[in-house]
């Protein structure tokens, strides 16, 4: 048994309430059970509970057995000072406050309704490969209960990820712009190339960006030089050019152990279409057209003008390299991966603007944008569907993610709805 499963009892007062009362005897009344506290501290705080005689307003902490309290050291902790009510499964130990008064506990073991043990248990047990430990018992959960619950998921993604956006904002003296830029390439790293592409948009900043934008050759030189690419690339007339640019910027704008080094980057089991020299080739595309991020990223109507906004032409010397100095057939943007910064980059933007500046219909709007993007179809998402679960946008492929990544995997089932309504039954 986990610990959350008691929480889960106790904020639904699931269990048999006749005539409780503490280890040593007092009745107790639960007259409010408390919210959770997601921070440092008690588990639940405002309860408000009458125990014998008194009425009593503070916090409950809850564990699986009494010791557990003392093997937290909470008895040296003063924020448990607060707690006025101590629920275990097993009462093996009395415990006190820092001041050394007792503390009343509560014990649930024999209240538990065995059925809703053995629910919790056929969740609880499934072996570890299961991506979705509910599969057996799905057939009695309903179809309202599935798609609440996948709204919830996928508005916590968009938010987790707003969050990052918002702190990133931050970070960079609420500069949208600038946001806009470090989020973007990041982006394109995609997966095994994110970290380095933000680190190179930390070494080359917007600044720098903006005084030569409309430069192809210094904006490349800038890019692929602070990249680290040039350094080592093959003798050829356009590189050499590039390097000797390069050279001349790194100068001018004391630009000397700021590089990354081109052994930071992954090409290992990538496609050439996915080499970080091509991402790179195809952000400085991006920047050559679209003197703008942020507002067209912010204003852009609907997903068709998204894809015509990410899906600038390359450069001609681009077009046949995938290297500096390696000739290699190289394409633009693919739809795809333009719908992976859509996802990624342009609603959780939004959403993080819409709550600097306090527009709840704009959070909509954006999150609306996934309605119109196709689904994800992977190793992660295919039990959900194979078990009932509708797959057919971006918002339901992000719905799931979230759901196995936040729920399923760690085995939260107790804070889930699907999970939570099975424990009910």
């Amino acid at each position: 048994m986990k610990e959350d499963f008691l929480h889960y009892v106790w904020q639904q007062q699931y269990f048999d309430k006749h005539d409780i009362r503490t280890e040593d005897g007092q009745p107790i009344t639960v007259l409010r059970p408390g919210h959770r506290n997601p921070d440092a501290g008690p588990d639940f705080l405002n309860a408000r509970l009458r125990l014998g005689d008194v009425e009593w307003n503070g916090a409950v902490e809850i564990h699986l057995r009494a010791t557990d309290w003392h093997r937290h050291q909470h008895q040296l902790d003063a924020k448990y000072d607060q707690v006025i009510l101590h629920v275990v499964y097993a009462a093996d130990a009395p415990v006190q406050r820092t001041n050394g008064s007792a503390i009343p506990t509560l014990a649930l073991g024999t209240r538990l309704a065995p059925g809703l043990l053995a629910a919790y248990d056929k969740l609880s047990t499934q072996p570890a490969e299961a991506l979705l430990p509910c599969t057996p018992l799905l057939g009695q959960v309903s179809e309202l209960t599935r798609t609440m619950m996948l709204g919830r998921t996928l508005l916590e993604r968009v938010e987790q990820k707003a969050e990052r956006i918002t702190a990133l904002h931050h970070s960079l003296a609420q500069d949208w712009e600038a946001t806009a830029w470090h989020a973007v390439a990041g982006a394109f790293g995609f997966r095994k190339n994110a970290e380095p592409l933000s680190r190179l948009a930390r070494a080359l900043p917007l600044s720098l960006i903006r005084r030569h934008r409309h430069d192809a050759h210094q904006l490349a030189a800038l890019l692929f030089g602070q990249a680290g690419f040039l350094e080592a690339a093959p003798a050829e007339e356009y590189v050499e050019q590039l390097r000797t640019e390069y050279q001349f910027l790194q100068h001018k704008y004391n630009l000397h152990g700021t590089a990354l080094a081109s052994h930071e980057w992954n090409f290992l089991r990538l496609r050439p279409a996915n080499f970080p020299t091509v991402r790179l080739a195809q952000l400085l595309a991006l920047l050559l057209a679209r003197p703008s991020l942020f507002d067209a990223l912010l204003t852009a109507r609907n997903v068709p003008a998204l894809e015509q906004f990410f899906m600038a032409p390359l450069p001609p010397y681009w077009q046949t390299h995938s290297r500096p100095g390696r000739p290699g057939k190289v394409a633009g943007l693919g739809r795809g991966s333009v719908h992976l910064l859509i996802t990624n980059v342009v609603v959780p933007l939004r959403v993080a603007y819409a709550h600097s500046v306090g527009n709840p219909e704009l959070v909509e709007t954006a999150v609306s944008l996934l309605d119109h993007l196709p689904p994800e179809h992977n190793h992660l998402t295919e039990p959900y569907e194979a078990a009932g679960f509708r797959n057919e946008t971006a918002a339901d492929s992000q719905g799931l993610l979230a759901l196995q990544h936040g729920y399923c995997a760690p085995r939260r089932c107790t804070t889930c709805s699907i999970g939570a309504r099975l424990l009910r039954q």
